[in-house]
């Protein structure tokens, strides 16, 4: 009889992808300015650590907040007793005003259809087993995020399928990619029960156009059993909000409310990548279902947010003009380290997919690969990690299916060191760019060399020929 389970022993879980292989060498060597200089520098991360000052000036002039106190009085005791799975009601409304707020309240949303869980990873398992059973599957457009292959299916047996897309029209969802998908699905005799896209993308950087969303919804109308799921955890990281549509926006639009399409939508949402706030392990379900919202309910007490967190930040959120202020100010800082990490790219001939969301660039190293295969990306990344001292995440660990591709975040460290991360690349690529210019000029002396063989050995066979015909002739 085996020890452990099934479950425990299984290798599903995906901590053997280069992507987490990545973190555990940075781990293993992290770059310090002061301990470190000569240590790993951490750009597999999608962190947002640029406007920590804001956070930290808000709790400075908000110590009550802070300290667990209410109109000065300690409610310590209040918080730290059990609290009701279902959350706080201040932190409800809150969390709902601020994904209003960051949709340019377009559209509202309705704090009893959210479900709080412990991070977007929770919320996409927990939505995962609301609805699909063991076996069944979800679409996935290509290339996604690596933690995908942990958070939907590792515990749950959900089965994915890609949608192929491919960078001749900037990795965007077609009519065809997503019919195709489908049918795959069917010939693998797989039962699909949604889609779920990342909008704005992760890795990608782009949030995703009207166009793709109308196929999205015009797929799911005309098949009845099946769900979309659409994670908007980088929904504030948009560099110019009026750029982002939330589903809900198409619901609008499209006047789906109280439709059967309006249940079959589902929205994930998280303070991690808008706030930078990981660690705090805030994340949403937000859903039109009520049946849906009963079951995550339920589940959500496997991973509940603790109450003194929920206190922080609805005193946080119900800040109207930090919250105005935070997203104005996330978004300009955003948008410039993203163009420094584009700019300092392009002047070493290395181009981006152009983006406008996100903590990370997806950045085209096709003409450094030896050859045009996944083994030649694994190649240049291993160099990329161990020689230059970067981590970098290869586009083969997001299923993309073109080699080449890699993802780079730039939000998660100072201004100094993303500097000193393009230096290091910058010198590996004019070394090598020196390398195969040598190389270059020796097949070409090489080649110049044989020609000059090949004339002289030629000639030499003409002579010789020439002058046996002229002894026979004698």
């Amino acid at each position: 009889m085996d020890l452990l389970s099934r479950k425990a022993t299984c290798n599903s879980h995906g901590q053997d992808s280069s992507y987490f292989l990545g973190w555990e060498e940075y781990e293993k060597n992290p770059y310090d300015v002061i301990k470190n200089p000569q240590g790993l520098i951490q750009m597999g991360l999608a962190e947002n650590q640029l406007c920590f000052d804001l956070l930290e000036s808000w709790l400075a002039n908000n110590p009550d907040a802070a300290n667990f106190k209410r109109d000065g009085q300690s409610i310590f005791r209040e918080l730290a007793l059990f609290q009701d799975y279902h959350g706080l009601s201040s932190f409800k409304n809150a969390l709902a005003d601020f994904m209003s707020e960051n949709r340019g309240n377009r559209v509202s949303f309705d704090s009893n259809n959210l479900v709080l869980t412990a991070g977007a990873t929770s919320a996409n398992e927990t939505l995962m087993f609301c609805l699909a059973n063991p076996g069944d599957a979800f679409l996935l457009p290509t290339p996604y995020y690596p933690g995908f292959d942990r958070d939907l299916k590792w515990r749950t047996g959900v089965e994915i399928v890609p949608i192929q897309c491919s960078s001749t029209n900037g990795f965007r969802i077609t009519k065809l990619a997503l019919e195709e998908a489908y049918e795959q699905a069917k010939k693998l005799n797989l039962n699909v029960k949604g889609i779920l896209i990342t909008n704005p993308s992760n890795p990608l950087g782009t949030t995703t156009t009207q166009t793709e969303l109308n196929i999205l919804f015009d797929f799911i109308s005309k098949n009845k059993n099946i769900h979309l799921v659409s994670d908007e955890i980088y929904s504030g990281t948009v560099f110019n909000s009026s750029e982002f549509m939330s589903v809900m926006e198409i619901i609008k639009k499209k006047q789906l409310e109280n439709t059967d399409v309006f249940n079959r939508v589902h929205i994930v949402y998280s303070l991690s990548k808008d706030l930078g706030l990981p660690g705090f392990r805030v994340g949403a379900i937000y859903s039109n279902n009520k049946d849906v919202i009963s079951a995550a309910t339920k589940m959500s007490s496997f991973g509940l947010v603790s109450s003194q967190t929920q206190y922080l930040l609805s005193a946080l959120l119900s800040d109207k003009k930090f919250t105005k202020n935070y997203l104005r100010e996330n978004q300009k800082r955003l948008k410039n380290r993203q163009r420094k990490l584009v700019s300092g790219l392009e002047a070493m001939g290395i181009g981006c997919l152009k983006s406008n969301a996100g903590l990370f660039c997806w950045v085209d190293m096709r003409h450094l690969l030896s050859s045009k295969t996944f083994e030649a990306e694994i190649e240049l990344w291993k160099k990329i990690v161990y020689e230059v001292k970067l981590n970098i995440s290869p586009g083969s660990s997001c299923h993309c299916e073109e080699p080449g591709w890699f993802r780079v975040c730039f939000a998660n460290m100072s201004e100094e060191t993303l500097n000193l991360a393009l230096k290091r690349l910058k010198k590996f690529v004019d070394d090598g760019n020196s390398k195969r210019s040598c190389q270059n000029n020796e097949n070409q002396r090489q080649k110049s060399s044989r020609k000059k063989t090949m004339s002289t050995v030629s000639n030499w066979v003409f002579r010789l020929s020439f002058q046996d015909r002229e002894a026979e002739e004698r």
